[in-house]
This record gives structure tokens, sequence and C-alpha cells, in this order.
């Protein structure tokens, strides 16, 4: 990032500019930013390719999930906000640890090694207990990347969205279909 600072000399009309010249990495607001933000995480969500994001997705205007790689403890860290079929916000998971979950409806379960997607990566998966819907299923895939192969869950609006193996759907309005998007260090975007 570049900033200008102008200095006026006595006595003379001119103005001089100093450049200064940082890296975006080593400004002092970004030490403290998680490894998500850095690394260029791919996302696939169904058959649908998001590369090189953040982490993020975004559903319909709002930062509704958060997807992080943990090396150092070798498994998937999800940020989740969720909403019933009206908008309610009902649950809030934050890096796999229940922030508020009204009356326990939703459950979390980890492990090293997943029973179905791709053997000995990690994954997790969060149920609806009062439906016993997965509210999402995720693995890490060979290359770091990681597949959302699952998922029903409500939008902040209240719409639902659902997650195959063939496709990614939110409400009844947009469906994605083996698309590829270059989020180019930013957000994934849904809707």
């Amino acid at each position: 990032m570049a900033g200008c600072v102008a200095q006026p000399t006595l006595g003379s009309p001119e103005i001089f500019l100093r450049m200064e010249l940082r890296k975006p990495d080593a400004s002092p607001s970004r030490e403290g930013e998680s490894e998500r933000r850095t690394h260029r995480l791919e996302i696939r969500l169904g058959s649908n390719i998001f590369r090189n994001t953040n982490g993020v997705i975004r559903v319909q205007g709002k930062e509704q999930l958060v997807l992080e790689l943990a090396p150092e403890h070798d498994r998937i860290l999800l940020t989740i906000d969720l909403y019933d079929g009206s908008g309610n916000h009902v649950a809030h998971l934050r890096r796999n640890r229940w922030a508020f979950n009204d009356g326990n409806r939703f459950s979390l379960n980890t492990s090293d090694s997943p029973p179905t997607l791709f053997p000995n990566l990690p994954w997790l998966k969060v149920t609806d207990q009062e439906t016993g819907d997965t509210v999402l299923e995720a693995a890490v895939a060979p290359g770091e990347k990681i597949q959302v192969a699952t998922g029903k869950f409500y939008s902040h609006r209240g719409q639902l969205i659902e997650i195959t193996s063939h496709f990614c759907r939110v409400g009844s309005t947009h469906t994605l279909f083996g698309d590829v998007f270059e989020a180019r260090g930013g957000t994934a975007v849904l809707g």
C-alpha cells in the first residue's frame, strides 16, 4: 500500500511528496489475522469449485460460513451462523465451539479420518438433532482443498441452502451446477 505525505517548503510553492511502500502482509493491522486470510483455499461446494478463497462464504450478502484448515491440529475449523426457516438466528458455531445453540438442537462431530469421503483425511459433520438432517458435511480433499459434500441449512433471510454432490441451490432462484469461480483471495459468494 502506498501513502503520500505533502510537505511544503518555506518560501516555495512547490510540494514534495514522500512515498512509503509497504508489503500488505507486513502491515501491523494484519499481523494478528488468522492463516485463512492469507492462505488461498479451494472450496468445493457439491460439484462447484471456488478457487483461491479466504475461506469465507457469503450467502445473500452476509458472511455466514467460514472454513479453515488447521494444519497444527490436522483438522477443519468451521464457523457458521445457523437460522431457521423464518430467518431467526438459532445457533452460532465459532471455530468448532458452540457460542450458542438453542436447545442444543445441533451437534458437531469431527474426526481425523472420514467414514465416507476421503480416507485418512480430517472431516466434520453438523447434524440437526430435531430433523436428523445433515446441516453440513465437509472433509479435507487432497491438495489442501475442502470438499463440502452435503449441506442443508437456512440463510439469514430464511431461504433454504441445499448442497448435494450435483448442485448447490440457494432458495428457489439460484442453482449452481459444476461451475468454477476464481475468488482471487476473497470470499465465495452464493446468491
